[in-house]
């Protein structure tokens, strides 16, 4: 019998295929180590194939669509209730074919709208047909506003002197600047820079008893949109700190050598945020630190 559906099931190392004919009858349960699956589905006829939706399953989608197979991604959630017995990868993998069959499953695909809603020959019904035409017009529309706050931000970010000056900071964009400004108003509200950066919850989590104190991860108090956009910049900042010869990416390159890019990124954003009170509080101006010439 000829397979037209598979489950695959994803791992680093083993693979779990389960396909069936279009009876929905078993023919094919299958063990495969990475190296083998672009070889295997190489020697199948086209078939639709499903695997659940994560970082790897992109990857696998590209390789087997390549191929000639029609791939659809299924988001984890639609998949569990499919599960018959104990949960394994071959179960899995049974599962996944299972969900992937059903005339009405919604693929995670939201970026596709258009060419499922363009495609007659899909299958689906009037009804699902018209939901993702309600769903793309909404998407559109959303995109629309973005578009238009983005537009109104950058606006006032080129008019604010005040903005563009916080601008200047590595980490800092339009987006953080305008935010910055916006949220924190009077400056005398905080003694220091540490304290600003505590009321971003940029600084150690602190347990204290019996004269010992004891530091955890960042605190994660106060405005959270605005440490996330805090967080967000200086991890873009650490990308493009590589190969910099000034006193601040020769910092940031030490401390990725000794530390998680994650709390480089949280360090580099509290650092941030303390010149920003010291910009706020002194109404003065960002000035990098010279570059260090090789001797």
């Amino acid at each position: 019998m000829q397979v037209v559906r598979i489950g695959l099931d994803l791992a680093k190392y083993v693979f779990e295929v389960h396909g069936v004919d279009s009876h929905g009858k078993v023919v094919v349960r299958k063990t495969l180590r990475r190296d083998a699956v672009a070889r295997f589905f190489a020697d199948l006829p086209r078939c639709l194939v499903g695997m659940e939706a994560s970082n790897g399953a992109h990857y696998w989608a590209r390789v087997l669509s390549d191929l000639g197979h029609e791939v659809r991604l299924i988001s984890p959630q639609f998949v569990t209730p499919y599960v018959k017995s104990n949960k394994n990868d071959r179960n899995d993998a049974e599962a996944i074919c299972e969900a992937v069959g059903r005339p009405s499953m919604l693929l995670c695909r939201p970026r596709s709208l258009a060419v499922i809603v363009g495609n007659d020959d899909d299958g689906l019904s009037d009804m699902v047909r018209s939901l993702m035409r309600e769903l793309r017009a909404e998407m559109a529309e959303l995109d629309d506003r973005i578009a238009t706050y983005d537009r109104r931000i950058r606006e006032i970010f080129r008019t604010s002197e005040q903005c563009q000056r916080h601008g200047k900071i590595e980490g800092i964009g339009p987006v953080t600047a305008t935010a910055l400004i916006a949220a924190v108003g009077n400056r005398t509200c905080f003694k220091n820079g540490r304290q600003f950066a505590a009321w971003l919850g940029l600084v150690p989590k602190q347990r204290s008893s019996g004269g010992r104190a004891r530091l955890f991860g960042i605190s994660k108090r106060g405005d959270r949109y605005l440490r996330t956009l805090m967080i967000h910049g200086a991890r873009a900042a650490l990308g493009k700190a590589g190969g910099k010869q000034d006193p601040r990416s020769l910092w940031l390159g030490k401390l990725r050598q000794r530390r998680h890019p994650n709390v480089a990124a949280v360090a580099l954003a509290n650092k941030n945020a303390r010149i920003v009170w010291a910009m706020l509080s002194g109404n003065t101006f960002y000035e990098p630190a010279p570059s260090v010439k090789a001797a």
